[in-house]
């Protein structure tokens, strides 16, 4: 058995997938209008084709750790990069909506097997002393895609097609699949065990029905009775996965040992709360940009690049700061400037100065990308290798969940204050941006709760962190 010929090589492999995954979630929203006249439909139903997206990323995770286990990591990996890179041909060929909705469902099947695996394979290929610089490494990419996805989109589409949107992801998969046979050590695991397809199926439906509910609840002009009807059906369901997953809690999808840990049970709970409140900001502030100051699609999009410049510019320090600081003190004092940093778009309008809004954005780019690595790092930090699929799988599906919902709460949350001030949510104020935008603040600090809980020295083999010893009498 051969080894993986570099973990440099194996971790920008894996980067570079995630990038291209995540990018495929938002590229699409600046091009549905175009899209739209090209399949004789609205702009409005073009959105399903970013919910079949998202749904089926959601549904699908859970199975990939477990064929990864049974089938070996680099069989299921190059099968997912060759399911999404043929389903982005069909995607750039659909001439109607249905087509098109049928080729994203079939590529969302092979991002859910692609983004999970791959981090599989660094987290397994990775010693714990190391483990930061690789999250970190795979992470920013993932967070830039969300950014520059609606302004390259809208510059493919302006000054292009909608179509080479999904066509520029052939050369790129043709190339990630001949390096991942060349670079990835197909691994299996000795231990095999059924698959758990009672709780997979009821955790699905709970996923594709709280994205579908709340896709819907955030639609202007929807009655509220029958989704909402839909969302509480699919938490009931999702509380009944937890409930059959205790009866079999070594072979469950749902990791419930690794719940116990504090460390991994804080990048599931706390840390959802943060990803959708993050998730949410490059959808609101487009539209506010739009909206309210009056810029056009393409412009919006460009101001979002100095969240990007943020991202990448903190990747350079994250080990040192957390072997300076630690998991705990990060997690607190950066979770709280990065709540202010949101709290602080709230007060932009059209007179601010175009170098105060930059700067502002480039400052939670940044704050947000370390509290981002610093959550996934930790969630792996004292899981054991034997684990580490049904820990991964699980964390992966909730993060994708977290990530997928946050548009849909951000929309709602704009609805419902637009409401609350007496107009439409069609034509929402500034003020309402502003009242929506201070909401995902105070969610950001779900992170921020949960380490309070944590030991000082939580992570720090990973972290290289030390706390400094008490001085002893030797009286």
């Amino acid at each position: 058995m051969h080894k993986t010929r570099s973990p440099l090589y194996v971790t920008t492999l894996i980067a570079g997938a995630f990038f291209m995954e995540n990018l495929d979630g938002t590229i699409i929203a600046t091009a549905l209008p175009q899209m739209a006249h090209s399949f004789h439909a609205t702009a409005v139903s073009l959105n399903i084709g970013m919910t079949a997206y998202l749904i089926t990323l959601a549904v699908f995770i859970p199975i990939s750790g477990w064929a990864a286990d049974r089938l070996g990591s680099r069989s299921v990996f190059a099968a997912a990069i060759a399911v999404f890179t043929f389903a982005s041909l069909l995607c750039g060929l659909c001439h109607n909506l249905t087509q098109f909705t049928l080729a994203r469902v079939l590529q969302g099947i092979g991002g859910a097997m692609m983004v999970p695996v791959g981090r599989l394979i660094v987290l397994r290929n990775t010693p714990k002393e190391n483990l930061t610089q690789a999250i970190n490494y795979i992470t920013w990419p993932g967070l830039t895609a969300l950014v520059l996805g609606p302004p390259l989109g809208g510059f493919i589409t302006t000054y292009a097609s909608w179509h080479w949107i999904f066509f520029l992801n052939l050369p790129l998969g043709v190339i990630a699949l001949v390096l991942a046979f060349i670079l990835i050590e197909n691994v299996r695991t000795e231990e095999k065990h059924p698959f758990d397809w009672l709780t997979f199926l009821l955790a699905g439906f709970a996923s594709t029905g709280t994205v579908y509910a709340m896709e819907k609840l955030s639609a202007e002009g929807v009655r509220w009775q029958s989704p909402a009807i839909l969302l509480t059906l699919s938490l009931l369901s999702g509380v009944l996965a937890f409930v059959v997953a205790r009866r079999n809690p070594t072979t469950s999808l749902i990791d419930l040992e690794s719940l116990k840990l504090k460390t991994y049970a804080l990048s599931v709970y706390g840390a959802s709360a943060f990803r959708i409140a993050v998730s949410v900001l490059p959808f609101l502030l487009p539209l506010m940009f739009q909206i309210a100051f009056g810029l056009n699609a393409f412009q919006s999009g460009i101001y979002l690049l100095a969240l990007f410049a943020g991202d990448l510019s903190m990747k350079a320090f994250v080990v040192q700061v957390l072997r300076r600081f630690g998991f705990r003190r990060i997690l607190i004092v950066n979770g709280i400037i990065t709540a202010l940093s949101m709290a602080l778009c709230a007060t932009l309008s059209p007179t601010t100065p175009i170098v105060v809004i930059l700067a502002i954005l480039f400052v939670h780019g940044s704050l947000r990308s370390l509290e981002f690595t610093c959550m996934t790092t930790l969630a792996y930090t004292e899981i054991p290798s034997s684990r580490m699929s049904r820990a991964n799988g699980f964390l992966s599906a909730v993060m994708q969940l977290s990530m997928g919902t946050g548009v849909a709460v951000g929309a709602i949350t704009l609805r419902l204050v637009a409401h609350a001030n007496g107009h439409s949510a069609a034509t929402p104020h500034l003020h309402d941006f502003h009242l929506a935008i201070l909401f995902m603040a105070i969610l950001a600090l779900g992170p921020v709760l949960n380490s309070l809980s944590l030991p000082a020295d939580a992570g720090a083999t990973t972290s290289g962190h030390r706390q400094p010893e008490l001085e002893v009498n030797p009286a």
